[in-house]
């Protein structure tokens, strides 16, 4: 088994309407002392207390806007993963927003070791960009692409959103064709979610119309444009392996593969999180906090807890169903039903009514969600686990 690392850089150029992340928009004198307070925790976990013999082979710089930061200070914090972990990288991954991109950085990012940026497109249409508060515009995307192909960069991922504030069908089937004329590696499609912990979100559920609230797509709609994506993805030789993302053959994400498979990950940066198979835990979320905690030497960890059998039964459900290819029923029956066999049972059960409602299936050992059932997800995820 290998290990991935996560890089957190929590800081963006703005705030989008839609975002419920821990980021935010700070003076870019504060980039600086960050990027070297992420290289102090990376060079601590050598001590013990967090290395591991396992060998690095995905590491993913995402936030926030990680494209933010000087590419010498991306280049010196894989430089510390080279001298303290054991580095054999099959994967490294940079977030970058379009408007970010320039020659200059391309090249520095390649030189640097990265070899996959995941560009955060989202629409093809200025209407809707300019309504979610992104900084960018249809034609940044295509000078970022340009710009990163020149510099040699071959493992580009882009993401839309399905749902954006004016979206039609129409338009989502531009943006798709955009897309596609870009021809992407890796193509993540992700559905608009609405929570209070973002101000479009506030809005829409208090029933204002600020931030273009109002003009929300209905949530049939939204599933049109998901559906119509994934009628357009495949023809075009993407492979569809997860609810949210296509890759063309050998262009999958194996970083977040991980995530899914319940793989170990160190993560490092205010807000990351860990997993070694038995604990997770995380750091604290606010990034001067953390500056502040390292540069003392204290511990920047607020959450540790173990992983209890039936919260790993759990996962291996909600995560393995998220997989296309499902999950091994006979496996997880071997591996959990001794340790808890009241949980397992009652998952069993609730899977046969899934079964019988049409949600999920069975072929053989493999359990996976029934294809025309993708856009609810979230719903049969609750019905499995509530």
């Amino acid at each position: 088994m290998t290990l991935g690392v996560y890089i957190q850089v929590p800081f963006c150029q703005t705030k989008c309407t839609y975002c419920n992340f821990h980021t935010g928009v700070v003076v870019r004198n504060r980039y600086e002392p960050y990027a070297a307070a992420v290289c102090r925790e990376i060079a601590a976990s050598a001590d013990g207390t967090t290395a591991s013999d396992l060998i690095v082979d995905t590491i993913y710089v995402g936030g926030g806007t990680p494209s933010l930061l000087d590419p010498a200070a991306l280049a010196r914090i894989l430089d510390t993963l080279r001298a303290t972990q054991r580095v054999e990288p099959v994967e490294i991954t940079l977030e970058a927003d379009p408007e970010t991109v320039t020659p200059e950085k391309a090249r520095a990012w390649l030189d640097a070791g990265f070899n996959r940026i995941s560009l955060g497109a989202q629409s093809f249409s200025d209407q809707e960009l300019r309504a979610a508060g992104r900084m960018h515009r249809r034609e940044d995307i295509f000078r970022a692409v340009d710009l990163l192909r020149d510099a040699g960069f071959r493992n580009i991922g882009m993401d839309l959103i399905a749902g954006l504030p004016h979206q039609t069908r129409e338009s989502w089937e531009e943006s798709v064709r955009e897309l596609l004329r870009l021809y992407p590696e890796h193509v993540s499609i992700y559905m608009l979610e609405l929570d209070e912990g973002s101000r479009l979100g506030r809005e829409s559920l208090a029933g204002g119309a600020r931030y273009s609230a109002a003009a929300i797509p209905s949530d049939d709609a939204m599933a049109d444009f998901y559906e119509s994506g994934r009628a357009h993805l495949a023809p075009a030789g993407y492979e569809h392996y997860e609810i949210s993302n296509w890759g063309l053959p050998g262009r999958h994400s194996r970083h977040n593969l991980k995530y899914w498979r319940r793989e170990p990950y160190l993560g490092f940066g205010a807000g990351a999180h860990s997993f070694d198979g038995a604990m997770r835990w995380a750091n604290v979320h606010d990034p001067a906090r953390y500056v502040a905690l390292v540069e003392r030497g204290g511990s920047v960890r607020e959450q540790v807890e173990p992983v209890l059998a039936f919260q790993a039964l759990d996962e291996e459900f909600f995560l393995g169903l998220r997989q296309l290819e499902g999950v091994d029923l006979a496996q997880i029956e071997r591996d959990f039903a001794p340790s808890v066999p009241e949980r397992f049972a009652t998952l069993r059960s609730r899977i046969e009514r899934l079964t019988e409602q049409g949600l999920v299936e069975l072929d053989g050992p493999r359990l996976r969600l029934a294809p025309g059932r993708l856009t609810i997800s979230n719903e049969v995820f609750v019905e499995l686990f509530g």
